[in-house]
């Protein structure tokens, strides 16, 4: 139920089919025509995939929103411009056009089956943490009581010679 209370998101964007950075351009659009006030942008990294590593590289880039809606409703909405961008369900952690993620709301914890905030691999994926600690380093995970700026300090640097901002 959308109670007008405005509510701060983070999202993570990514794309590794098409022109990945038209498609991450094309989400923020679709995020501002859909009532979403946009209130931070970092840079695009490109990355290595994680999951499956056989595929594309991905362009990402994490957002800062706010809106009314409830964390549910926002995933709803969310869902609604993937589809939109031409999306398709495949495998898990598979190539996609686009890939729009819920990281944060606020300091909320949400455990459903549809919804898990914050997200459960944040602190093991660079291509969240490295744009998030360029736009909001200070954003303390509700779970894990880091910063953004302390959880990507501990990332092994294995992790991290694969990510290159562009």
């Amino acid at each position: 139920m959308n109670n007008n209370t405005e509510k701060t998101a983070v999202i993570v964007l990514g794309s590794n089919m098409g022109n990945r950075l038209e498609m991450l351009r094309l989400a923020i659009r679709w995020l501002e025509r859909g009532g979403f006030k946009v209130t931070a942008k970092s840079l695009v990294w490109e990355t290595a995939p994680w999951g499956i590593t056989n595929q594309p590289r991905f362009l990402n880039m994490c957002v800062m929103v706010s809106s009314g809606l409830e964390p549910l409703e926002l995933l709803a909405s969310l869902k609604e411009i993937e589809r939109l961008l031409g999306r398709k369900e495949s495998v898990k952690w598979g190539p996609r056009v686009i890939d729009i993620d819920i990281i944060i709301v606020e300091d909320k914890i949400i455990d459903q089956p549809d919804l898990k905030i914050p997200h459960p691999y944040m602190q093991d994926r660079a291509f969240v943490l490295a744009p998030l600690a360029e736009i909001a380093p200070w954003i303390v995970h509700p779970r894990l009581k880091k910063t953004v700026k302390e959880l990507l300090q501990a990332l092994p640097e294995e992790k991290m010679d694969w990510i290159i901002r562009i």
